[in-house]
């Protein structure tokens, strides 16, 4: 099973494409900000990152620099 974090700091859509991407037979981890996200992300080595760019504490830009 593919494992599929998601970072986004609007509840509804981070609840929407949790719920699709479950659905879909993935693992779904989630985070509604950046430094949690990362936190999560070194944790768990998920396979694929989807992540929100305007976010409080860290934008997306922050996390794509923190994790390369």
């Amino acid at each position: 099973m593919q494992t599929i974090l998601i970072i986004d700091d609007n509840n509804e859509v981070l609840s929407g494409l949790a719920d699709a991407l479950a659905f879909d037979n993935f693992r779904v981890l989630v985070s509604l900000n950046g430094t949690k996200g990362i936190e999560i992300a070194l944790k768990e080595h998920p396979d694929l990152i989807l992540c929100d760019i305007m976010m409080p504490v860290l934008d997306g830009y922050g996390v794509l620099y923190e994790l390369r």
